[in-house]
């Protein structure tokens, strides 16, 4: 007699287990554990990937260290990582739209995503982009919605805008700059001796050495918008507003930022939110080739070294992280 065939549907071992990147108490990278846990089972409209890599983002260490309680509370122990890419290899009821072996790409809030498998809705996830290796596709969502959003929803960005992108040499500044050069503004940034040719490379026009000397110093003559994407203080936020036009803005991912008064100059912090058709977007603009990716890989048991080099200053551009 022939076995009856498993269904399409569903993995064939629920039982299984796998690795995962889990923190069970706040704080230094240490206490990060790659461990074998449970792999999840996909409920109603959920769909199972097998990570292809997760991406890193300097959140993540605000989540490690529990400094971001206040803002998106999470419950012990949790696993690390909101932006993954990977196959399909099980739906659950409901889930629609694909299919299995289908290439997804997406942003997960709930987490989970530095494992080697994780689940989250179906009509949260979007196909990779055909023109990128599955893994680098983890690298989109985080910093490309915030890059998106932040110029064009809360920002205005349009063709003939001059502009500085405070802190370009990170994930978010590389698809800002060419967001912006492709929008079809004039791109001044800021970054450091090893990221300036990555930085000019993506289609900033100007390069200014942070390490070295201030825009203010620099530019001759205001912008008419500042993007800042670096952690910068109080007296920071107050040198960025000097370089402005009045009626401009400032635009921040990491800080809040009251323009002084008197200086005519708009203030915004956002947080980006999850958006699968913006995102859908993004991955149709790096397969047209109008937005390239550089990326840097590292085994997910890495995932230690990698928040030790972040808070050290040492990661540079976009990291994935490969289960």
């Amino acid at each position: 007699m022939t076995a009856e065939p498993v269904s399409s549907r569903r993995a064939t071992n629920p039982n299984a287990t796998m690795m995962a990147a889990r923190v069970h108490a706040f704080g230094g990278p240490e206490v990060i554990r790659y461990e074998p846990v449970p792999r999840p089972v996909p409920g109603p409209g959920e769909v199972l990937v097998r990570v292809a890599a997760a991406g890193f983002n300097p959140s993540d260490v605000g989540f490690r260290s529990g400094f971001m309680q206040d803002v998106v509370p999470l419950d012990l122990p949790f696993t690390l990582g909101s932006e993954a890419s990977g196959t399909v290899v099980e739906l659950g009821d409901g889930a629609e739209g694909f299919e299995i072996g289908d290439h997804l790409v997406g942003r997960v809030d709930k987490g989970g995503a530095a494992a080697e498998y994780l689940t989250a809705p179906a009509g949260g996830l979007v196909r990779a982009p055909a023109a990128l290796p599955l893994a680098h596709a983890a690298a989109i969502p985080v910093a490309g919605l915030t890059a998106w959003q932040g110029l064009f929803e809360h920002a205005g960005l349009a063709s003939g805008t001059r502009i500085l992108i405070n802190g370009a040499g990170g994930g978010v500044g590389m698809f800002a700059v060419q967001f912006a050069r492709h929008a079809g503004a004039h791109v001044v940034a800021t970054a450091g001796p090893r990221s300036a040719d990555r930085v000019r490379a993506y289609g900033a026009e100007q390069i200014i050495d942070y390490t070295r000397t201030s825009p203010y110093e620099v530019l001759d003559r205001p912008v008419d918008l500042v993007f800042n994407l670096a952690p910068i203080p109080a007296e920071a936020v107050e040198a960025l507003c000097r370089v402005v036009r009045p009626g401009g803005a400032l635009v921040s991912i990491t800080v809040p930022v009251e323009p002084p008064t008197g200086t005519g100059v708009t203030g915004t912090h956002f947080v980006a939110r999850n958006d699968p058709a913006q995102l859908a977007e993004l991955v149709a603009l790096v397969d047209s080739g109008v937005v390239r990716l550089d990326i840097g890989a590292r085994p997910l048991a890495e995932l230690p070294a990698v928040h030790r080099d972040a808070e050290t200053g040492r990661v540079s551009g976009k990291t994935v992280l490969i289960p």
